[in-house]
């Protein structure tokens, strides 16, 4: 049996070598078992820090885990693999109104959605499916869903299980963004000036009404164009024209009733599907009170506002089964009531298709017109009245059709200045007739009438020059006439044009004087060359009426602001004696010659001024006859 060297040192105490060698094994040892359990305790102390630092990590990162849950945007639960409730965030209670989401914590689903319902957020029965997992979905993912809560906020719910059992949901509100979602659907569908459906809701009304007609409902599509609104809209400014469109929006809905539909459908046009089985009679009462009351002055701005309305009307489904062809059919009947002189309603007729297919017809034939050299110019003479001799020609365009003949202005000059073709037909115009008119004697000048579409080109200054310059015609030959139209749009622009025309040297004269409503103050705004006296005021020359009286005071207003004043539609001598005698410098009709071709005017110089030679002139001959 072995002993230890303290034993050992007892039994042998008697060597002092073997005892030296004993002790010194001993110190050794005692040392050894010293460093030992240093290093023992030092191990220990490592193992503590170890274990500190851990436990420091785990309580940020708990601290970082619920402040990162409390910030979430979303409301998040989590469930246990039981379906305990182990997990609820701070948006979680204040998105469903729970005052302690923690004394929820290892609740049950039943047990939420009771604490829920109790404060009313949710509205019994409902809400079962926002916390509690049907058992067909364990283990697999649910789709996720939006539920409304009882204050109207919408809320996505989206479950995902977890690995090992469990489940996370979040809530997200998605009540702005609903809100955003559905303001762009309404604009989409509505316009954004009057709140009215736009034409693409419009059409999904009308698609809807169609379905309906098997079931023996009737209905009527009203197209409606507002009658001078452009002139508002160009002399008053776009802010009265948009005012006055809301204002004409609200007066439409008066008229209709909650199962009718108004929309606007651009610009000035609108429509209205109106719902009724007893049609016509419905269409044309409601059309006879939109005329009414649309036509009733606006108020707007302390300005007061007259417009007119233009209805065409298509009834359904005798006038068509297909959303385009009621569209077309309404739009085809208010055509013809804009041009039977608006303010006024039309039904769809079979015949309109047909003349609308005529029309286009002419539309294609007159955008060859120009490239053939179909168009032509014929003048009309001016005489001086002192001395009946020819001063002008007016430059009067015609088209020779190939197959139709001649057809005049007022048949196809509306439809080129609708479909844009007035702009180029207009500076060929100017071209051709100052370079025919270099045939002339020089002290005959050249009349040439712009539209209103061709004035507002931004060419026209720079088509006057060209055409002067090409042909070689001094410009105090040249008159533009304007009627008082062009006036009407934007002034300043306008007196703009008017003095850069001027600036060429040309002649500018105000035709068809007297007509309109602000002529006086035009000719204080712009010193034209001339004026012209309308011919309803010569027609009615000799009938006992306020002609004589209104050509009286425009000569000597025209004379007085130093203006040439000009008689237009002079037929008989009586007039052109008449016209004489108050004062009149120049006169225009057929009395001295109609419009004839360019070849002709050398022998209308000829024979005008051949007979005004004569002892006699032509008013004295035929006065005397």
């Amino acid at each position: 049996m072995p002993v230890s060297p303290c034993d050992e040192v007892a039994v042998n105490h008697d060597d002092p070598r073997l005892l030296r060698e004993r002790v010194s094994a001993l110190e050794r040892q005692t040392h050894r078992l010293k460093e030992a359990v240093a290093q023992g305790a030092h191990i220990r102390g490592q193992s503590y820090k170890v274990l500190d630092d851990t436990l420091e990590r785990l309580a940020l990162q708990s601290i970082r885990f619920e402040a990162a849950l409390d910030n979430m945007a979303q409301g998040l639960c989590m469930l246990d693999a039981t379906h305990r409730i182990t997990v609820l965030n701070r948006r979680f209670a204040t998105m469903f109104g729970i005052a302690d989401q923690s004394a929820l914590t290892n609740a049950w689903p039943r047990e939420l959605l009771e604490a829920i319902l109790k404060v009313g957020t949710l509205t019994p029965p409902t809400g079962e499916e926002l916390f509690m997992p049907p058992e067909a979905a364990a283990g697999s993912a649910i789709a996720p869903f939006t539920r409304e809560l009882a204050d109207g906020r919408v809320v996505t719910v989206d479950w995902q299980s977890v690995t090992g059992g469990g489940w996370v949901v979040t809530y997200e509100d998605v009540t702005e963004q609903r809100r955003a979602e559905a303001r762009l659907d309404h604009m989409a569908l509505h316009d954004s000036l009057t709140n009215l459906p736009n034409r693409a809701l419009f059409r999904v009304h009308l698609e809807r009404q169609l379905s309906l007609l098997q079931r023996g409902n009737r209905f009527a599509v009203l197209f409606l164009d507002l009658d001078r609104f452009k002139a508002v809209n160009d002399t008053l400014g776009h802010h009265i024209g948009d005012t006055l469109l809301q204002a004409v929006a609200g007066r439409l809905k008066e008229c209709v009733r909650e199962s009718d539909v108004v929309a606007r459908l651009g610009g000035d046009e609108f429509a209205i599907i109106q719902s009724d089985v007893d049609q016509p009679k419905s269409a044309t009462f409601l059309a006879h009170r939109l005329v009414e009351i649309i036509g009733a002055p606006f108020d707007l701005d302390e300005q007061q506002i007259v417009v007119g309305l233009s209805i065409g009307i298509a009834l359904a489904p005798a006038d068509g089964l297909a959303v385009n062809d009621i569209l077309k059919n309404a739009d085809l009947a208010l055509y013809r009531a804009k041009a039977e002189g608006r303010g006024t309603y039309r039904f769809f007729e079979q015949t309109m298709d047909a003349l609308m297919q005529e029309r286009r017809h002419l539309e294609l034939d007159l955008r060859h017109a120009l490239a053939n050299g179909e168009l032509e110019l014929f003048y009309q003479p001016l005489v001086d009245m002192a001395s009946e001799t020819v001063c002008c020609f007016e430059a009067l365009l015609r088209w020779r059709h190939p197959s139709r003949g001649l057809v005049q202005p007022g048949d196809f000059i509306p439809l080129a200045e609708e479909v844009g073709l007035i702009i180029p037909i207009g500076e060929w115009v100017l071209d051709q007739a100052c370079h025919e008119a270099m045939k002339w004697p020089p002290e005959i000048r050249l009349a040439v009438n712009v539209s209103v579409a061709q004035f507002r080109s931004p060419h026209l200054v720079e088509a006057t020059a060209q055409a002067v310059r090409r042909s070689g015609l001094a410009p105090n030959r040249l008159d533009i006439e304007i009627t008082e139209s062009v006036l009407m749009q934007d002034t300043e622009v306008t007196l703009a044009t008017l003095g850069r025309l001027r600036d060429l040297g040309v002649r500018i004269s105000m035709d068809d004087f007297g007509t309109g409503y602000s002529s006086l103050s035009y000719l204080r705004s712009f010193p034209f060359s001339k004026i012209k006296i309308d011919q309803c005021f010569v027609r009615d020359l000799g009938t006992g009426g306020n002609s004589i009286a209104i050509i009286r005071a425009i000569v000597r207003l025209g004379h007085a602001l130093g203006m040439s004043v000009t008689a237009e539609g002079i037929e008989t001598a009586q007039q052109l004696v008449q016209l004489k005698t108050e004062g009149c410098n120049e006169g225009q009709g057929f009395l001295f010659n109609r419009a004839c071709p360019a070849d002709e005017v050398p022998d209308i110089i000829t024979s005008l001024n051949e007979a005004a030679a004569l002892p006699f002139s032509r008013s004295q001959t035929e006065l005397f006859a």
